[in-house]
């Protein structure tokens, strides 16, 4: 039962995170790429790297923290599915570039920021 408290708590306090960043950078870049959506993404993959070179292979030893942190926090922090929407709705409304540009960058960088930050973890 904590296991299940430690990720709903982490993912309410990540989808809230998410939630913020959305309607600012909405309020700052009236753009129609999907950049709240990108940052939350990119942030949360820059999160999730740095945690687990905190505590270097300790996080492992501590499933609740693992869960709150990475399963809960970070889940709810990023989100394929809105992506996923972000990019149907673009290539529905013509914006066919902007929707390769989401799907490039997106996975672009979480992947390359991922391995940056974990690569040389011992």
């Amino acid at each position: 039962m904590l296991n299940v408290l430690a990720i709903f708590i982490g993912g309410g306090l990540g989808s809230i995170c998410r939630y913020g960043i959305g309607r600012l950078t909405l309020s700052l870049f009236p753009i129609s790429f999907p950049l709240g959506t990108f940052i939350s993404n990119t942030l949360s993959c820059i999160f999730l790297a740095i945690t687990v070179l905190y505590f270097n292979g300790k996080i492992s030893e501590n499933v609740i923290l693992k869960l709150f942190l990475i399963t809960g926090f970070c889940g709810g922090f990023s989100t394929f599915s809105t992506f996923s929407f972000e990019t149907f709705e673009l290539i529905k409304s013509g914006n066919i570039l902007v929707a390769l540009l989401n799907i490039t960058l997106s996975i672009t960088v979480g992947v390359i920021l991922i391995f940056m930050l974990l690569k040389n973890q011992t």
